[in-house]
């Protein structure tokens, strides 16, 4: 059964350049309208890294594994996208 266009979510991973030069992650499909044009704005000014999309089953799993690999990258570990490809696997949508 092929899931709906819903049932995922749009994600992108970069690296601010006006603040920190820290390593971030904005789900797209999860901005509501007090957030949704500053996150954008952030990302969009920010060093593109890799983005896709998450399938919503599983989501919360996938969100923390982006999240520890994003710590490791803002403390000094080189990694690739395929590294992050590799760790979320089948919750990639």
């Amino acid at each position: 059964m092929a899931g709906f266009e819903s049932d995922k979510t749009m994600f992108e991973i970069y690296r601010e350049n006006i603040y920190s030069g820290q390593y971030r992650v904005v789900y797209f499909t999860e901005l509501h309208d007090h957030n949704k044009e500053s996150e954008i704005n952030q990302a969009i000014a920010g060093e593109h890294f890799w983005d896709g999309f998450l399938k919503d089953f599983g989501k919360d799993t996938a969100k923390r594994i982006i999240d520890s690999l994003i710590v490791r990258m803002n403390g000094g570990e080189l990694l690739k996208p395929a590294d992050f490809e590799r760790a979320l696997g089948d919750y990639l949508a």
